[in-house]
């Protein structure tokens, strides 16, 4: 079983969190989308959205982050004999915590100078991999049309609004269900928390943590209780925390800067 994913990708985090904790090996890929890896013609044929993760087992190919989790239980049966399943109510927290897009609400709140650079040297690499990949460019223009339309959806005001609007209805939904469980979905950690603790995450990486979960009480205790599994540790605090998350964006950036110098698209 092979993992395609980076430590930045939100819904990374989300499937090797469930990996981790349903205790499944697997070989893992790193593919950057910063640096634009995720448009190498090797993985854009296995998934021409150039989305992440991919999760391949044998000839056995997932895109869908839920779809992706709930499969990772099945094989936890055959694989450790881990019998644990999602029910609905856990099913039906996923699926709600995946609604909320985070795309436009962190592109929003990365400086325009970083995001616009950023921007123009993924164009640039797919144009690359376009002359390189002539069977491949129809996929590759959607793509491009893609990053130009992103940049014009960010000006809009009321998509911006509403991202925002429903992450906040997300955050004081789980408040509220914080009154009465420890976990989203009872006293026990399920795939509802893999799920939505990378979304917390994502906020403290961008600098909002005041913002949206020390002002929730629950949520707050909540974040400081997951962040102590191991599985938080080695998902995402290892990247994350202290020195790590400068060394992590650091490395990012200097490649970045390297190859765009170089003209290596």
């Amino acid at each position: 079983m092979q993992l395609y994913h980076h430590p930045c990708s939100l819904n990374s985090q989300k499937v090797r969190l469930a990996l981790e904790e349903k205790g499944v090996d697997y070989t893992s890929f790193h593919v950057n989308p910063i640096l634009g890896k995720n448009m190498d013609s090797s993985f854009f044929r296995m998934n021409t959205s150039a989305k992440l993760p991919v999760f391949k087992n044998g000839s056995h190919i997932i895109f869908d982050t839920i779809e992706t989790i709930l499969y990772i239980e099945r094989i936890a049966v055959v694989s450790v004999g881990n019998d644990s399943f999602s029910n609905q109510e856990v099913i039906e927290w996923m699926q709600k915590i995946q609604q909320w897009n985070p795309k436009y609400f962190t592109l929003l709140h990365i400086p325009d100078k970083h995001r616009l650079y950023v921007s123009k040297f993924i164009r640039k690499v797919v144009i690359a991999r376009m002359a390189e990949s002539p069977d491949l460019a129809s996929a590759y223009h959607s793509k491009l049309r893609e990053a130009y339309e992103t940049e014009e959806k960010l000006k809009n005001a009321d998509l911006v609004k509403r991202s925002t609007e429903s992450l906040v209805q997300l955050l004081d939904e789980v408040e509220r269900k914080l009154n009465d469980t420890t976990y989203i979905v009872g006293d026990e950690f399920t795939m509802a928390d893999a799920t939505f603790v990378p979304v917390l995450a994502r906020l403290v990486l961008l600098g909002l943590e005041d913002e949206y979960i020390s002002c929730r009480p629950n949520i707050a205790d909540y974040w400081g209780l997951v962040q102590q599994r191991p599985t938080y540790k080695k998902v995402i605090g290892k990247y994350f925390n202290g020195w790590r998350k400068k060394k992590t964006l650091i490395k990012t950036w200097g490649s970045l800067h390297i190859r765009n110098l170089l003209k290596r698209y």
